[in-house]
Order: C-alpha cells, then structure tokens, then sequence
C-alpha cells in the first residue's frame, strides 16, 4: 500500500492534473473530448476569478485527483458541492485514495454548510456506480442530464438577442 497525502492543487500541479484529465478521458472512452489546455485550466483554479477548485493525492507523484466546484440548490436555498471529475491511476486503485478524496470533499461540504455533495457517473461504469454505491451515494434515476452546446448554444443564445 502506498502512502499519500491529500492537498489542495497548487498552480505547480496544473500540467499532472491535465495530464490525469487526459487518462480520464481515454478511462471513458472519449479520448480526444479534451480541448482544455494547461494555460485554461491554470485559470479555471488559479486565475482572477476561479472556477473550480482540486485537490490531489500524492506520493511521490500525483496519483489522483479531485476537481469540484461550489453549486446552489433553490430546494434547500442552501450551496452545494458538485463534484466535476474524480480520478485515480489505474495503477494506484485499491489503497483508498478514491475514497480519500470523496470523504475530504464530504467534510469540506460540511464545513461549508452544503445540503449536499452529487455528482455523475457513465451508466456503463460498473465499478465506479459499485464504488459509489458503497459509500452510500444513490443514483438519481428520475433525472435526465441535458446540454446545449456549439451551433445550438449559439443558435439558442441568438434567439434571445432577437426576442430579448
């Protein structure tokens, strides 16, 4: 078992973390979906105004990560936090570093008076959903996740300058 710590990412981490980002992506089949580069993601957690935050396990080398950012429920009227992407090398699965990760971001929730922590998981990934599951997530199985992107984000976005 390899011992690691869990930090907050550093503007140092940027190029490991992409590089994490960019074995997720082959991990779920999409492996050319990435269009982020170093110099966005530096932005998105470390610019002016940042959009996410990471944590990372480390050892002697960054073996995962965790990129989240804070949502808002006007359920509950109170923030949450939506958990972005989660991932661990294949060759470090097993020592509890996924589980580190989710129970950090579970207390940072709690410190943060969150009503929650969510996030998605591909329906084909079996062993993420049992892993999940074991840590008593539950699936929300009544929703149906959309998006509007490129030509119709556009298209969609005009309609409101015309009629707006």
């Amino acid at each position: 078992m390899t011992d690691f710590i869990l930090r907050n990412a550093t503007p140092g981490d940027t190029g490991a973390v992409l590089a994490l980002v960019h074995d997720l992506a082959i991990y779920e089949r999409a492996p050319n979906a990435v269009a982020m580069t170093a110099p966005m993601l530096h932005a998105a957690l470390f610019g002016a105004r940042p959009l996410a935050q990471a944590i990372v396990a480390e050892a002697t080398e960054i073996l995962g990560f965790a990129v989240y950012f804070t949502s808002f429920s006007t359920w509950t009227g109170k923030a949450g936090l939506y958990l972005e992407d989660l991932f661990v090398k294949p060759a470090a699965r097993g020592q509890g570093i996924g589980k580190a990760l989710l129970r950090h971001l579970a207390a940072e929730a709690i410190r943060r008076d969150c009503a929650r922590l969510e996030w998605q998981v591909l329906d084909w990934n079996e062993p993420a959903i049992a892993f999940y599951k074991s840590l008593g997530a539950e699936p929300l199985d009544e929703w149906t996740r959309y998006r509007v992107k490129g030509e119709a984000l556009a298209a969609l976005a005009q309609q409101e300058i015309q009629h707006g």
